[in-house]
């Protein structure tokens, strides 16, 4: 028990320094050698002062996904706000395939976005609308325009408009805070949710993005707890003898997968969230935990040392059967499965260090897809094109997103200290 206390526990060293605030801010540090070339041009609004720069929200929304690269202002010949001012020729000139161009003016219940997507190649239209956004939702607004220029070029919904879930610590020592906090997928608009003078861990969305999942050492040992993020409003849901750990929700949301080491070693076990009722899946002497749902809500993987190191395992309902997925290398852990339920997200120790890998379920061929090295806690966008997770710059703990491919990645690092366990949303709407 006092080895697995220590994991616990070593996580938490690593989120040793001072926090001034919990806003993040993007650094792009590789760009795809595959991305789409494309023009954001600045929105006119007619000679307003405007609290957000649309535009170049939408611009860096689409160059940090990977699939396209933002030609710079400073490279734009010519400014048109709308489709019938487009001259191609000049577009074509500057290799951009794809063109939005728009407006926004004031409106009486705040703002009013107009934006036109438009295919240089073709001289044509490809999408076209007129969006509200409240007087203190532009950036909201240029979220949802960006989703949509996605989804209409790529065929992928896109996942601008979702939130991130992280923990951050400020102090040292005996004067450590930490607090549980919710932000925009890009960094902006962070909100506190819970702070705490012992560890916070592990968060997980439910399905309809309104609740949390965490652990928390408060009571002095961990508990898990759950939180309606508008709110504010919990319930601690398990606090057995040992450890209470690694909550995930079921698909249809009714369901928490946990960690519960309440009669032995730490084992998987499903908690009916309504009855409180527990169902216990794996039952040996081996650690067993991480658990993750498939999509479907058919099976669930776990991270297991049952092979004497660390390795992601599958099990499922139907059958009751358990089987082994990963077989490269000595440590794989931390398993999250994307959204088609074909490739498997985790950290993979290389030679490099701890690293974000993808494996694919079909051939069970594995890629290293990060550069850092002190890689944890890898959680999926809901559109599956990027993971985010946990790492190291210096002597800081940053977030870190990386694409499915492995070809663009960012980091997003707060002004001061750590920042630790990520979890990004589902769709919201």
């Amino acid at each position: 028990m006092k080895a697995l206390m220590t994991i616990w526990l070593s996580a938490m060293l690593l989120l040793f320094s001072s926090l001034a605030q919990a806003n993040l801010t993007i650094e792009i540090t590789r760009g795809s050698d595959r991305a789409t070339p494309i023009a954001i041009v600045p929105f006119s609004a007619d000679g307003e002062s405007l609290p957000e720069d649309v535009a170049q929200i939408i611009s860096d929304n689409l160059e940090r996904s990977g699939y396209f690269a933002p030609l710079p202002r400073n490279a734009m010949y010519d400014r048109p706000t709308s489709g019938d001012e487009v001259r191609y020729g000049q577009w074509r000139a500057l290799d951009v395939r794809y063109l939005v161009v728009g407006q926004v003016s004031r409106a009486a219940d705040g703002y009013r976005i107009r934006y036109e997507l438009m295919d240089v190649s073709g001289q044509r239209r490809m999408l076209g609308e007129s969006v509200s956004a409240g007087s203190n939702e532009l950036r909201s607004g240029a979220h949802y325009v960006s989703d949509q220029i996605f989804e209409a070029i790529t065929g992928i919904r896109g996942a601008f408009s979702t939130r991130i879930a992280y923990v951050t610590a400020q102090g040292t020592d005996q004067d450590m805070q930490f607090g549980l906090y919710v932000a925009d997928a890009d960094g902006h608009n962070s909100q506190q949710v819970l702070s705490s003078r012992e560890p916070i861990l592990s968060p997980a969305w439910s399905p309809d993005g309104r609740k949390l999942a965490y652990v928390s050492f408060e009571t002095e040992r961990p508990a898990i707890y759950v939180q309606e993020v508008g709110t504010g409003q919990r319930a601690q849901v398990a606090s057995f003898d040992g450890i209470n750990g690694a909550p995930a929700w079921s698909p249809d949301g009714r369901r928490l997968a946990m960690t519960l080491s309440k009669d032995g070693q730490p084992d998987i076990y499903i908690m009916d969230v309504g009855s409180r009722n527990l169902e216990r899946i794996t039952n040996n002497s081996s650690i067993d935990t991480e658990p993750a749902w498939s999509p479907d809500g058919r099976s669930l993987i776990f991270t297991s040392d049952r092979s004497g190191g660390p390795q992601i395992y599958r099990y499922s309902f139907g059958s009751g059967q358990t089987e082994r997925l990963t077989f490269t290398g000595n440590y794989n852990a931390r398993g999250r499965l994307s959204p088609d339920g074909e490739a498997l997200f985790l950290v993979h120790r290389s030679n490099s260090g701890f690293q974000v890998a993808r494996q694919d379920l079909g051939s069970g061929r594995l890629v290293v897809i990060s550069e850092t090295r002190s890689d944890e806690s890898p959680s999926v966008a809901p559109n599956g094109t990027m993971v985010i997770f946990a790492t190291q710059q210096g002597n800081s703990g940053v977030l870190g997103a990386v694409s499915a491919d492995g070809r663009a990645s960012y980091r997003l690092p707060s002004a001061r200290g750590d920042v630790r366990e990520p979890a990004w949303s589902p769709f919201l709407n």
